[in-house]
């Protein structure tokens, strides 16, 4: 057995073959989505003058961004990243530079934004499920994968800090259109380096699906493993948290008459989920991932909620500090979570349906939030918002049904998969 099998760290997680490679141009492509947001409000609001054009169009780029990605992940499980994240990507950059044109000229119109942005977000590659999958084959030691995922959990979340910062930069010296053109060109170059890396060569994907009834495994959100379902239930509830967390820490710093003070709640939550993400990888625990789950989702809302009684916006730094520390283990068990449980061929559309989860209750959340603002107390908004998310730890206790007989066969697909008994010894890993 390797060293990096008996004594796993984020350095033996690097130094797997085509590990660094693979994962540079994940992140090249992913620093695209951490810049789009920003660039595309902007850039709009400089061509329409109108702040609620440019809400309208980023709300049309989002939705079909966020509820088409299971079926985006779908097309990469069944074609394989190169017949699949190519034409996705090319047609995504096409449409960002026909939005940065387009939004380069005053007086566009709306209507024109609306039908390049609703496309576009369709049209959104898959590059983070697509290198969690990734990482699976290249670490089958359960072990080294956990350190794998909670290395990408903390790198995604760092490059959304990174993003909006870079789109800053540009637009002290060019046009918020340049930040759409930039994005395009990020996320073509970091697919097309994506799937010629050797990691991605031997994934050819199923082009046709197997004979015979149809297998549980293809809608994994209504009929997979509770344990997937449980992981997509908390990051959904995740999602909820954080997504009226950010609203309320605004409202709360403007009824404080401290507005400077957001930067840094916010800056302290995303550096406690750095640090708890980094922490929480290098540590070898027993206790089965959907049990880690449910004790992540509690102490998060509860830290939450009690920001809500802080006397001083000042103070929510410290809570949120506290609170980011379970933001990105829940994340990566969740994720873990979803490998664990989805059949060989469609773990990418499992990942999605995580991911999808988090990002639909982040933005349902804010809208809630936003109506619930200013009609009852701050204090008691906090609250509400850390419920769903408490309440999510109650899906642990529902067990997972015996792996059906065939299971064991799994193996001999690519060793994807262990036999049973492994993958009983891999959920205590």
């Amino acid at each position: 057995m390797s060293s990096s099998s008996t004594t796993p760290s984020y350095a033996a997680v690097l130094r797997t073959r085509h590990a660094c490679r693979t994962f540079g141009a994940a992140l090249l492509g992913r620093l695209s989505y951490g810049m789009v947001s920003l660039s595309l409000v902007l850039a709009v609001k400089e061509s329409t003058d109108s702040y609620a054009v440019a809400g309208t169009v980023m709300a049309l780029f989002a939705l079909t961004s966020v509820f088409l990605s299971p079926t985006r992940a779908g097309l990469v499980d069944r074609y394989g990243p190169r017949r699949a994240l190519l034409p996705m990507a090319g047609l995504y950059a096409v449409l960002l530079a026909a939005l940065a044109f387009a939004t380069s000229w005053s007086g566009t119109s709306g209507i024109l934004l609306g039908l390049l942005a609703a496309p576009a977000g369709a049209c959104t590659p898959p590059l983070g499920p697509v290198m969690r999958t990734l990482w699976s084959d290249l670490l089958p030691d359960r072990r080294l994968l956990q350190r794998a995922y909670s290395l990408d959990s903390v790198a995604e979340e760092l490059l959304f800090v990174a993003g909006p910062l870079l789109v800053g930069l540009l637009v002290q010296v060019a046009a918020p259109s340049l930040g759409l053109a930039v994005s395009a060109a990020l996320v073509l170059t970091g697919t097309l380096a994506l799937i010629t890396s050797p990691a991605a060569r031997g994934w050819t994907g199923r082009e046709k699906a197997p004979a015979g009834p149809a297998q549980p495994s293809e809608e994994p959100a209504l009929r997979g493993d509770p344990g997937l379902r449980q992981a997509i239930v908390v990051s959904a509830a995740v999602g909820i948290c954080l997504g009226a967390f950010e609203l309320l820490v605004i409202a709360f710093a403007d009824a404080h008459h401290e507005p400077q003070a957001v930067a840094w709640v916010l800056a302290a939550l995303c550096g406690g989920s750095a640090i708890g993400g980094l922490v929480y990888g290098a540590i070898p625990w027993r206790a089965s991932n959907r049990l880690r789950l449910a004790f992540l989702a509690v102490p998060l809302g509860l830290t939450l909620a009690a920001a809500g009684l802080s006397p001083h916006p000042y103070l929510l730094i410290v809570w949120a500090a506290l609170g980011g520390l379970f933001i990105a283990p829940a994340i990566t068990t969740a994720y873990l979570i979803a490998d664990e449980c989805a059949d060989p061929a469609g773990r990418t559309k499992a990942g999605a349906w995580v991911n999808t989860a988090f990002n639909a209750g982040s933005a349902g959340a804010t809208a809630a939030t936003g109506l619930l603002v200013g009609r009852l107390p701050l204090s008691v908004c906090f609250a509400l918002a850390a419920i769903p998310v408490v309440l999510s730890a109650t899906t642990a206790l529902r067990r997972s049904p015996r792996p059906a007989p065939d299971t064991a066969a799994r193996p001999e697909l690519k060793g994807e998969r262990a036999s049973d008994a492994e993958r009983q010894a891999a959920v205590t890993s």
